[in-house]
């Protein structure tokens, strides 16, 4: 799994744990939703202030 992270077009550097917990917390929840199967292949989040 390949997590990115940018915040106000930064990219963060994240290692391999953090790229870990936060794509199996997203997934978790993306799954959980009516409507999302689990043979998706890309997910994008965008979170605005």
């Amino acid at each position: 799994m390949n997590v990115e992270l940018k915040v106000d077009g930064k990219n963060i550097p994240l290692n391999a744990f953090t790229q870990e917990i936060i794509g199996n917390v997203a997934v978790a929840m993306a799954e959980s939703l009516r409507g999302v199967g689990q043979d998706w292949k890309d997910m994008e989040i965008r979170v605005k202030a």
